[in-house]
């Protein structure tokens, strides 16, 4: 029972409640709860490999899903993924004859950080735990095997494979029709395995591959390899001290290599509001010119307002393109990790990408420009996948770099064409219908014709009443 008692002004009530037994249940539960609440807080900051939930998913499931491989818990056991199983126990036999190194070596480098890993994994399912009978074992198992299965693919696609394909082979001992490994193999069936390798629920932490390697070869340059492997165009990155998470944090990463070299924000107008960059057509018909960037970085997105030149980096938009930026946001949106997380620069690119490119004769604009490098399709294709990969975007509130560059092109534009709404002030967008009447040389032709045409009928009229009066 408990006790309420409640003050006034006139004599003191005492109220008596039964306590129900599901208060004392919560209360219970509060009370566990808090004791356990700072330990949570720690193992949150050490998840790195999340599940992808239904609001992000919702517009395009298939992008989140692997096609070819599982790595890691979150897939490992899908009907359509089974049949890699047995390829990598065929490429781990391969590593470990090759090697020399028994497989009691890589399992115990492994071990020594089983917790580690375990925590990298948000919502790991019971069944992989400590606590589970033979789960631990478990875990272990399949990250050893996935994790010499990926070495010995980055290795006989890298570094091995001049020997292995010049006898047709696929090189590390495969049989020239291998369905994986050999030349064959590499190019049909890899080009899927790397997309996988970019999808955030299949992701294996870098920590197992350094360990592996480490037994392999005893120096593990192992960030390099994996960007090597999963963008063979990005930039090559330092290995450095610090480790990396996994695959799709490496290849985040490359995406938006060096600083930003846009204008200080305090030297950029500000209207007051947030700005939308117009499509990339009317910002042609305003003046503003366009050129690819020196670098490839997204971060080297520039305007230089001498001139009026919009410089972006260019981009190769293949069949790839949408699944790899897709789980790059969403490993953005939900690592929010230790300090300031993966950021939301892959995100403030799209949607600056996406405004840019509304439609196809934006996509022909700047592919003629070298700036979109259009392998999807038509150009309608890949003004339509800009398009679905902006909706329902969530961008930080707090300013952008990007939006600098919003500002200074919207600026540009008014200060040249102020009739035109160029870039309005909280990106209302105008109808395409009356794009015409945005080009000044299309209103002053309109204007002419209408004064010619009333010209024309006061002359009529005067030459009626001339010859009705004579």
């Amino acid at each position: 029972m408990v006790v309420v008692t409640v003050v006034s002004f006139s004599p003191v009530y005492v109220v008596v409640y039964p306590m129900s037994s599901w208060v004392l249940d919560v209360e219970r539960a509060l009370a566990e709860h808090s004791d356990a609440s700072s330990e949570s807080s720690s193992r949150w900051q050490r998840h790195c490999i999340y599940r992808v939930p239904a609001c992000i998913k919702n517009h395009n499931p298939k992008a989140y899903k692997p096609q070819v491989v599982s790595l890691g818990p979150f897939h490992h056991g899908d009907a359509e993924l089974v049949p890699m199983e047995d390829h990598k126990r065929r490429a781990l036999r391969h590593l470990l004859r090759r090697s020399g190194r028994p497989l009691e070596a890589f399992a115990a480098a492994v071990e020594e950080v089983a917790e580690q890993l375990e925590d990298a994994y948000q919502d790991l399912d019971a069944e992989w735990r400590a606590g589970d009978e033979g789960g631990r074992e478990r875990f272990m198992e399949m990250l050893v095997i996935d994790g010499c299965f990926l070495l010995e693919l980055m290795m006989v696609a890298g570094a091995g494979e001049d020997e292995g394909r010049s006898s047709g082979g696929g090189g590390g001992g495969y049989a020239p029709n291998d369905p994986v490994f050999s030349r064959h193999g590499m190019l049909y069936m890899v080009p899927f395995i790397r997309r996988d390798m970019l999808m955030l629920e299949n992701q294996l932490p870098l920590l197992v591959l350094k360990r592996l390697m480490a037994v392999l070869t005893g120096m593990p340059p192992i960030k390099r390899m994996v960007l090597r492997f999963v963008s063979p165009s990005s930039r090559p990155t330092p290995d450095g001290d610090e480790l990396g998470l996994h695959p799709l944090a490496i290849y985040h990463g490359s995406l938006g290599h060096g600083p930003y070299r846009v204008s200080r924000r305090h030297d950029v107008p500000d209207t007051g509001g947030a700005e939308i960059i117009r499509p990339a057509t009317e910002l042609h018909e305003a003046g503003i010119k366009f050129k690819k960037s020196w670098t490839d970085s997204l971060h080297d997105v520039r305007f230089f307002r001498r001139g009026g030149v919009l410089s972006v980096p260019a981009m190769s938009v293949d069949d790839s393109t949408e699944y790899a930026l897709l789980n790059a946001m969403a490993f953005e949106r939900l690592h929010a990790g230790v300090a300031a997380g993966a950021g939301n620069d892959v995100a403030a690119y799209v949607f600056f990408m996406g405004k840019l490119l509304d439609s196809a004769r934006d996509v022909a604009l700047l592919g003629s420009m070298g700036i979109v490098q259009n392998a999807a399709g038509s150009d309608e294709a890949v003004a339509k996948l800009f398009e679905r990969m902006s909706k329902d975007m969530v961008l930080d509130p707090s300013e952008t770099e990007l939006d600098a560059v919003h500002r200074q092109v919207n600026a540009y534009c008014r200060r040249r064409r102020p009739w035109r709404m160029c870039g309005g002030g909280g990106g209302a967008r105008q109808s395409r219908s009356d794009a015409w009447l945005r080009t000044p040389w299309v209103l002053f032709a309109i204007i002419v014709l209408l004064v010619m045409v009333i010209v024309q009928t006061i002359y009529i009229v005067l030459q009626f009443y001339e010859l009705r009066h004579r």
